[in-house]
């Protein structure tokens, strides 16, 4: 059962040269001989004329630094994107509403109550209690952050959002040896706007210093995940449920559950 896309993002890493003595499988040409086409020879000295110091191998972790770091000379001055004028350029820095308050444990039983009713209208969800809230959405550090916003006239918790921290580590790099990236995890709107929401939750994760922001396109989170600006993911994540049977595929969208723990994450926050 397909539910979604998932994306990695690629940290500065560990490389390899490719051992003289590795070999690559190719085909033969009959008509070419014991010698190469010419298409193979030119092909051959295109590649080498790119060749650079360190090979890296496709499926390996390329060594891409920081997105602020200096001194980077391999990349062309410039914008990446068309600059955008002044008029559409934000003057004030963005800021957390007022109401938007980080979940203590006295919270536990309105965000489970608003988490139920949230969940209730998908067609696979977890049935969470207030152990399970307290368990898994109660803040805990570089494991799980949760908010919410609190009505000011009636006091009574209105919205939540939450996301979990899955740090990578990166290998043989002098400057940097983890990635802390983290995955959204239960985001309940009902007052508040799904797209404001998620934005402040992206304010809270740069506030902390996380590197990227991922989610997946499950419950209602496809809706704003464009205007947010994130960059699609290329695979697929499969959900296998045990002791249970579904006759049609769900789409993401009917789906109300989301994984503890996860690099296959359909949307991965750019750093531009």
């Amino acid at each position: 059962m397909v539910l979604g896309d998932d994306s990695s993002s690629a940290p500065p890493g560990d490389t390899q040269t490719p051992s003289p003595d590795s070999k690559l499988p190719s085909d033969s040409n009959p008509a070419a001989g014991n010698g190469d086409s010419e298409g193979e020879t030119l092909a051959r000295q295109v590649q080498e004329s790119l060749a650079l110091g360190t090979h890296h191998r496709f499926w390996e972790t390329q060594p891409v630094g920081q997105f602020n770091d200096l001194g980077d000379t391999s990349l062309p001055e410039g914008p990446i994107e068309p600059p955008s004028p002044l008029s559409d350029v934000k003057s004030e820095p963005y800021n957390l509403p007022a109401p938007y308050e980080k979940m203590e444990l006295r919270d536990v039983p309105a965000v489970t109550r608003l988490l139920r009713q949230f969940l209730s209208h998908f067609v696979v969800a977890p049935d969470f209690d207030e152990n399970d809230v307290e368990h898994w959405l109660l803040p805990l550090e570089n494991v799980v952050d949760s908010y919410l916003i609190v009505s000011p006239e009636t006091q009574e918790v209105t919205d939540f959002c939450s996301f979990y921290t899955l740090p990578a580590s990166i290998l043989n790099n002098p400057n940097y040896s983890v990635l802390k990236a983290a995955y959204s995890f239960y985001n309940v709107s009902t007052k508040t706007p799904l797209l404001q929401l998620m934005n402040d939750a992206l304010i809270v994760a740069k506030q902390q210093d996380y590197d990227v922001f991922n989610a997946l396109d499950v419950m209602h989170n496809e809706a704003v995940l464009k205007e947010l600006k994130f960059g699609p993911g290329d695979g697929h994540l499969h959900y296998y449920l045990y002791n249970y049977r579904i006759r049609n595929g769900l789409r993401p969208s009917e789906l109300g559950l989301r994984r503890g723990s996860s690099f296959s994450d359909l949307y991965a926050l750019r750093g531009d």
